[in-house]
């Protein structure tokens, strides 16, 4: 649309809208119908033409804290860079929200910010449609795609100098919109054809959020592989089928009850949801000897344990018996298992009387004579050990957040933990990338890691932002 042709559209906005508020029945003139459905649902939710500003929804102080709960904030760094572009070379503002409407981010102009303020395009402020009526970013999520408002299009009064073109994301798992993405301006800075460019770069996070989706099945798929147990079929946290269902007679996705409850399949067979590596395996109900144990002590987290759908934090005394138990699978003796724990000092009558508080803790979870895991067993560092075995370096950066139960002074744990800091270590310098290197320098040994922080500030382009930081750490004190 030409500005010629703006012009004519401002003077058939400005009439519709007096319209509205005479109650002409049948203006002569009227916004386009994406205007006008938008303008019925403002109106109906009571907003107030004449309001000022969007309301504060979160103070700047928890800003930081709402961004990093958000699931965009990983693609943040892309969309603020290219956004902060196209907002620069245009005069204009640009902003990321949330699924509701809440400014996470903005940046631009400093001069329109600072006009932008008064009217709350800011961080923290709220601009869905029931709170503000008509405007790029509430309208964009409401219909779930790119718009362009164009000045008197706007409800409030005061954005009638504004026009703004938003565009919802869309996750490619669930098809929920996870938020929007807005370039704003004064109504002649700002192009209609914006509106292209706003909707490419919410493609472009989607296709990114695919890959990543992508990445995450690919991991799942082969955990899910080491069980070797093909009669079971392998869904995400959302109920997507991944694994288990050649035929696809199950279709693309389950309605999933609560873990360690029985679902009946579309096929007839009654299965039992169980947790997995952050998605869920079905078993058939009718097979299911004791519930799997699954593991979780590697990095900074509480040690923590799943069995029959309930999640145990656990003690550093009980976790550790349960690593050095999945570590022995042919099952241990007191004494020995006495020895692993405390070395020499030990006492097996101590033993004993923590094996029986960990039985009320799991159950049947912990056989005796010998002492030895009775459930199948599914621990993120026996897994380790096998992605170790193979040759993908991605694979196990991903696996690995941080050493084994890190605070364990057991004998046999120290042991467990060293190895397998050496060997992620030598596995990641000797096959893995950037991005390998970078997630091992996320965590405690790699964070100080001198030949790792060196191949990462000299393989990566001088103005990434990671080997900045790989610089920073280098040098200090």
């Amino acid at each position: 649309m030409s500005y010629a042709h703006l012009d004519a559209y401002s003077r058939k906005l400005r009439h519709a809208y007096e319209a509205m508020w005479t109650a002409d029945e049948s203006p002569e003139d009227t916004p386009r119908r994406l205007i006008s459905a938008s303008w019925r649902r403002s109106l109906e939710a009571g907003i107030d033409p004449e309001t000022r500003s969007a309301p504060l929804v979160y103070d700047t102080s928890h800003i930081d804290d709402v961004r990093g709960a958000h699931p965009l904030r990983p693609l943040l760094p892309l969309l603020a860079g290219t956004l902060t572009t196209m907002a620069e070379s245009s005069a204009n503002i640009a902003i990321i929200t949330d699924v509701h409407g809440n400014i996470l981010w903005r940046d631009g102009n400093r001069a329109i910010m600072r006009r932008a303020d008064s009217v709350g395009l800011a961080d923290g402020h709220l601009w869905a449609e029931g709170a503000v009526g008509t405007n790029g970013i509430g309208t964009a999520l409401a219909d779930r795609r790119p718009v362009h408002v164009y000045s008197e299009e706007h409800l409030m009064r005061a954005l009638h100098i504004w026009s703004c073109s938003a565009a919802p994301i869309i996750d490619p798992d669930t098809g929920d919109v996870l938020g929007a993405i807005d370039i704003s301006g004064t109504t002649p800075s700002l192009h209609p054809a914006t509106v292209a460019l706003v909707g490419a770069t919410a493609k472009l996070a989607e296709s990114q959020l695919t890959i990543r989706m992508l990445e995450s099945d690919d991991l799942l798929r082969r955990r899910f592989e080491l069980l070797r147990d093909h009669d079971n079929v392998l869904v995400t946290a959302t109920g997507r089928v991944i694994a288990g269902d050649p035929s696809g007679d199950l279709g693309d996705r389950l309605n999933l009850p609560q873990p360690g409850e029985q679902l009946t399949l579309p096929d007839g067979r009654a299965v039992l949801l169980e947790p997995f590596h952050g998605g869920y395996v079905l078993r058939p109900a009718a097979e299911c000897g004791p519930p799997a144990l699954r593991l979780a002590f590697l990095g900074d987290g509480a040690p923590t344990a799943y069995t029959g759908g309930r999640e145990l934090t656990l003690s550093l005394r009980h976790a550790e018996i349960l690593a050095i138990l999945a570590l022995h699978p042919h099952g241990l003796t007191a004494e020995q298992l006495c020895y692993y724990l405390y070395g020499d000092a030990g006492n097996p009558v101590t033993i004993r009387a923590e094996i029986h508080r960990l039985r009320a803790q799991l159950g049947g979870t912990v056989g005796a004579k010998p002492y030895r895991l009775s459930s199948p067993v599914e621990a993120d560092f026996v897994e380790l050990r096998s992605l170790l075995a193979g040759g993908d370096a991605a694979a196990v950066a991903r696996a690995y957040p941080g050493p084994l139960l890190p605070r364990s002074e057991s004998p046999e744990i120290r042991r467990a933990r060293d190895e397998l800091e050496v060997q992620v270590r030598a596995r990641l310098l000797r096959n893995g990338g950037p991005e390998d290197l970078w997630i091992y320098a996320q965590t405690p040994n790699g964070r100080d890691d001198l030949q790792i922080l060196e191949r990462l500030s000299t393989t990566l382009p001088t103005t990434d932002p990671r080997a900045i930081t790989a610089r920073i750490r280098l040098h200090s004190p």
